[in-house]
């Protein structure tokens, strides 16, 4: 033992702590296989570390298969979820998408459902009408607009009587942008912001009186945008971070009153104008209309098709199937203890373990690859690049002809 250094007993530490929070971390994402292989990889470095360290192989081995044998032992064990029946959540943006979905699923477990949309005559109010129980009660509602949350109030208070809320589902949100954030307009900007964060923060504030009476649950459902930088995103990602840090402070504030928040951060899936191509080919052709010539010049009309082609592309392979997001919903309003966080599709829990792990370097180039392959330059860079070249080519024949001299 006196073999060991200070300095090794402080890597074996270092190495011991980085493990168990890399196992935390990728345990809360929910991954399946994955977090299989990085778990037991994880620990065989350890156990190889213990091994150096002269600690008995079999001791090793013992504890190692205990620990996992607890562990499938919980995880096997199917959570019990609370009852729905008697239960009423408020539900924004349920014209379409996850709250449309939500709306209907919430409905069929027994829920006492209000849905908010922005049009009671569209097709999606209609649905849910036909649809749904009579329990349902259908609510136009603007998230933005002050006078249309409180008149909601008013209608979902008198319809409860003494009862509390039990919970809130802020689905309503927007994208109202994409490209580049130097060609982003500043409307966009403020667009994203009304609805997805001060819209609900409207809505929030509004109801929270109903939610503290019955120890309620806030569900938010924001986006890995706001935490992680995503290209081209920056209007959408920053109303999102608002939108996080909003509800992680919430969390903490509302512990001594005994509601729960949790925040659902969902995959790419298909909903609102995801699949629109008439959607995309409007944004574009605002943008264009909208520029500064100098700056359309420096940028490229190709390199902003290109731009709007992969974000077009990007939501073509979306996942159709809502029911992950839709789910997650369900247990986070039921579950006994709900996460603060849940990861709703597959691959969010690994983003946001490189994020938490690699390099900065590793994650921008892990999430270029994963979003946004672009092969263009702004067309300057791209002049800025012949010009060097046609410069080194010129200075190395010259160079040449100094030599054949």
């Amino acid at each position: 033992m006196e073999d060991y250094t200070l300095p090794f007993m402080l890597y074996l530490c270092v190495l011991t702590v980085f493990l168990g929070g890399a196992v935390k971390k990728i345990l809360a994402s929910q991954l399946s296989a994955a977090s299989t292989f990085v778990a037991w990889l994880g620990a065989t470095v350890l156990v190889e570390r213990l091994l150096a360290f002269c600690l008995p192989a079999a001791l090793v081995l013992a504890v190692t298969g205990l620990t996992w044998l607890v562990y499938r032992n919980v995880k096997a064990k199917p959570v019990q979820l609370l009852p729905a029946n008697g239960k009423a959540v408020f539900i924004t943006g349920c014209d379409s998408g996850f709250g449309q979905a939500t709306a209907k699923h919430l409905d069929s477990l027994g829920f006492e459902v209000f849905a908010t949309v922005l049009d009671l005559s569209s097709e999606g109010s209609q649905d849910l009408f036909q649809t749904c129980s009579s329990r349902l009660t259908l609510l136009k509602v603007d998230i933005t607009q002050p006078q249309q949350v409180q008149q909601a109030l008013t209608e979902t208070r008198a319809k409860l009587g003494l009862r509390g809320l039990w919970g809130l589902v802020n689905n309503a949100g927007v994208c109202v942008n994409f490209g580049d954030s130097e060609l982003s307009l500043l409307s966009n900007f403020r667009g994203c912001m009304e609805v997805n964060f001060f819209g609900t923060l409207s809505v929030t504030q509004s109801f929270l009186p109903l939610l503290r009476r019955a120890k309620g649950r806030i569900v938010t459902i924001s986006s890995p945008a706001g935490d992680l930088p995503f290209p081209c995103l920056s209007a959408y990602g920053s109303s999102k971070a608002a939108l996080n840090l909003f509800m992680n402070t919430l969390r903490h504030e509302l512990v001594q009153w005994g509601v729960q928040v949790s925040t659902v951060l969902p995959a790419a899936f298909k909903t609102g104008q995801s699949s629109n191509h008439a959607y995309w080919e409007q944004q574009h052709k605002t943008l264009l209309q909208s520029l500064p010539p100098s700056l359309l010049e420096e940028y490229g009309e190709d390199y902003l098709t290109e731009t709007k082609e992969l974000f077009q592309s990007h939501a073509r392979t979306a996942n159709p199937d809502l029911s992950p997001v839709v789910n997650t919903i369900a247990e986070a309003l039921l579950a006994p203890r709900p996460l603060p966080r849940y990861y709703a599709g597959p691959g969010v829990g690994l983003m946001y373990f490189i994020h938490s792990y690699f390099p900065f370097s590793v994650c921008n180039k892990f999430l270029q690859k994963l979003f946004m392959q672009k092969k263009l330059m702004p067309r300057a860079l791209r002049k800025q690049a012949e010009f060097d070249l046609s410069i080194d080519l010129h200075n190395n024949n010259n160079n040449d002809e100094k030599f054949g001299k």
